[in-house]
């Protein structure tokens, strides 16, 4: 009986397996532990390389690309200005100048030598951290994927990583699609919101939706008035991902150019476009966008109607062909009727 209850509530409730936002959920939580990881890593390779070679951190700040070199460079002293060696670091660097002043840096490095094991265990965990970042890479690719076919609208309003962010903070797709734009604003400064309440102060203007460039972009004036039209977007397109059949980011586009607007109109005074002619724009989109899929949907539809159609035209012919059974059936039981009457009188 369980099994079958269970089977039964399987078949119900069918899941789209394309649009679990539990994987965005792990996804940028694992993508804020690796940042968090990788920094410390190569901070590490910066410190132990650099009893052996200090110039490189001044010459190559960035730390992807210092540990590449520490890992092709190694011994300073092999370092020799060769085709091989020029083009091998151009190619890290991206800049043949900056390849040719680390190989400057090197023949007149102050550092001290190094032996042979304190090397292999130095390349040995910047090759580790070489792959843990280019492993950073590849999740954040992942996590843009998924946000696409997840959350299509609140992407491209908002951007990848601040959408995930805010679907991480409330739970899941369909919990921030349950909040007010009041929620979804301060979503993320909830130690500041309460510490406000408690003190009496102001309470805080955003939360999470900070990271965007629209907030980044605005006068300090109008930072709070930006921050809460945002948020009613972003509600408005989280309900959309989470509630709509399709998947389309066409109202997400449109929400977008209505924030630039209202941007521009908080700056220049330039009046934006109205919300009905923005949202009627977007439905001509879409259903041209669905209109393939909706053409052979209707096929299949008009097919189905034609069988009900003809199904109900004969169910019609034979209740009328009942029904003229049955009036033809009653005169005749009259007649019997009023014949055996007239019997009974002749008789009496």
């Amino acid at each position: 009986q369980l099994g079958l209850a269970h089977s039964y509530s399987r078949a119900k409730v069918k899941f789209n397996v394309n649009k679990v936002d539990n994987m965005i959920i792990q996804a940028i939580a694992l993508l804020d532990t690796l940042d968090k990881d990788v920094n410390t890593f190569v901070m590490r390779v910066r410190e132990w390389y650099s009893w052996h070679f200090p110039e490189l951190v001044k010459v190559v700040p960035d730390n992807y690309q210092y540990a590449r070199i520490a890992l092709l460079v190694k011994d300073k002293s092999t370092l020799v200005e060769s085709d091989e060696k020029l083009a091998a670091l151009a190619e890290i660097v991206g800049d043949e100048d900056k390849a040719r002043e680390v190989i400057d840096a090197a023949k007149a490095s102050m550092g001290q030598d190094i032996s042979p094991i304190d090397l292999i265990n130095i390349e040995r965990f910047a090759s580790r951290v070489i792959s843990l970042a280019e492993y950073r890479q590849k999740l954040h690719t992942y996590l843009l994927d998924k946000m696409h076919a997840v959350a299509p609208n609140l992407s491209a309003l908002i951007g990848e990583t601040v959408g995930a962010r805010l679907i991480s903070h409330a739970g899941s797709l369909t919990n921030l699609a349950k909040y007010p734009a009041s929620t979804v604003q301060i979503l993320g400064a909830e130690k500041a919101l309460f510490r406000a309440l408690k003190t009496r102060g102001n309470t805080p203007k955003y939360g999470l939706i900070f990271h965007s460039s629209f907030i980044g972009r605005a006068k300090q004036r109008n930072k709070g008035r930006i921050s809460r039209y945002l948020a009613n977007k972003c509600s408005i397109a989280s309900r959309i991902d989470c509630f709509m059949d399709g998947s389309t980011n066409v109202f997400g586009e449109k929400m977008k150019e209505q924030v630039e607007e209202r941007l521009r109109f908080y700056e220049e005074g330039v009046a934006p476009r109205k919300n009905i002619d923005m949202m009627t724009d977007a439905m001509k989109k879409v259903k041209e966008q669905l209109g393939d899929e909706a053409g052979d949907d209707d096929e299949v539809a008009g097919k189905k109607d034609k069988k009900k159609d003809k199904k109900k035209e004969k169910k019609r012919a034979a209740e009328a062909a009942a029904a003229d059974e049955k009036a033809d059936e009653e005169p005749s039981a009259k007649k019997k009727k009023k014949e055996k009457k007239e019997k009974k009188k002749d008789k009496a």
